[in-house]
């Protein structure tokens, strides 16, 4: 049933980038007109183009907000002098519960890069790339200090990002783990994916060790 809105201009803006994620992740991008997001709305079809004079602004616009909303609550969560191994947790429980909760978000994020201008998707991947770059950043200083061991931080950081954005696909609120314990779950996959728990067992062995002698 379509929604109706006041005429505050940011509640009609809120509503229209709602439900356009909505009705573009269950039609895809090129199958969803703009008429049909008016109607969904509750406003008239030329009233949108007051908002987003193009559907291709639209899309991006969209874009722009999933990446940046990421970024800021990866930034927001992230420890202030935590430990590499502190910050991979803090990163990878972000972006499950991030990704989790903005489902058609995220699957419009992913699936409609196809659909934006060569300029616009230029912009939307250096959002990309400086976002994966904070991983990439986290697993580097965990190697330099001993507490990882990653060959490659870049094939490192895009492996460990495929896998956290992957839950969406399986992940249910009525399944029997919660969001949560999901996130802690993937935490220690990850903690393993970069070497910590065999290099943290090590170090203990070394210490037992010289505690003996």
């Amino acid at each position: 049933m379509a929604r109706t809105t006041g005429s505050d201009g940011e509640k009609t803006e809120a509503a229209i980038r709602a439900a356009a994620i909505d009705l573009i992740a269950r039609h895809g991008f090129e199958a969803m007109s703009m008429r049909q997001l008016a109607a969904e709305v509750g406003v008239q079809a030329a009233a949108l183009y007051r908002y987003f004079p193009t559907k291709q602004e639209l899309l991006f616009v969209l874009m722009l907000q999933h990446m940046r909303g990421l970024q800021q609550a990866s930034a927001d969560a992230q420890p202030v002098a935590g430990t590499p191994n502190q910050r991979l947790r803090a990163f990878v429980e972000c972006h499950i519960r991030f990704h989790v909760e903005r489902r058609h978000s995220t699957h419009v994020s992913n699936m409609e890069l196809r659909s934006l201008s060569k300029d616009n998707l230029t912009a939307v991947l250096k959002l990309r790339t400086a976002y994966e770059k904070q991983l990439r950043q986290i697993l580097r200083d965990g190697t330099e200090s001993s507490v990882f061991d990653v060959e490659d931080a870049g094939l490192t950081a895009m492996a460990i990002i495929q896998m956290i954005t992957g839950v969406i696909v399986w992940f249910r609120p009525d399944d029997r783990l919660s969001v949560e314990e999901v996130a802690r779950s993937y935490h220690t996959m990850t903690r393993r994916l970069v070497g910590a728990d065999e290099i943290q067992e090590e170090n203990h062995v070394h210490a037992v060790h010289e505690l003996r002698i």
